[in-house]
């Protein structure tokens, strides 16, 4: 059996921050990948909601940045405390969580081939919401060729 890290590359989105303003996590290049999840883990401190959006890019600078436009597939828990499912939500290009103090899991799935022509690279974003609510996510790159050192997804 293939070890996590060599069937994917596992980047570092947003590092864990405080959202009393927005946050845009770091773009990733989807070139080498089959599909890409993006896990977003949230500590909800204030009563306000988090808005977290995707968007897609032609280079992983954010050249031509704009938002995605095909559903992806999502799930969320907005209760980690209370247990460990995932809820299947309706395929979307954002996902708002609800005003609820507790911690929370939200994760996307993207197929590449659904960003459009010299569209390869991908961003996630989180919007202004309280200083007491801590985001952080991490992209999950699914490899075409499983290997010891999968290729660097952040640059073009």
């Amino acid at each position: 059996m293939k070890a996590l890290c060599e069937q994917f590359k596992i980047v570092e989105a947003i590092a864990p921050q405080a959202g009393g303003s927005a946050v845009d996590g770091d773009y990733v290049s989807l070139k080498h990948c089959t599909r890409a999840i993006v896990a977003v883990s949230l500590t909800q401190g204030n009563a306000a909601t988090v808005a977290l959006t995707l968007e897609k890019a032609t280079a992983v600078d954010g050249t031509g940045s704009t938002a995605i436009t095909t559903a992806a597939k999502l799930w969320a828990n907005e209760d980690t405390a209370a247990g460990d499912t995932l809820t299947r939500q309706t395929d979307a290009v954002a996902f708002t969580t609800s005003a609820a103090v507790k911690n929370k899991q939200v994760i996307f799935e993207i197929d590449p081939v659904t960003l459009g022509d010299g569209y390869d690279c991908i961003c996630v974003k989180a919007g202004a919401s309280n200083a007491a609510n801590i985001v952080q996510a991490t992209y999950l790159l699914e490899g075409r060729y499983q290997q010891a050192a999968p290729p660097s997804a952040t640059v073009d």
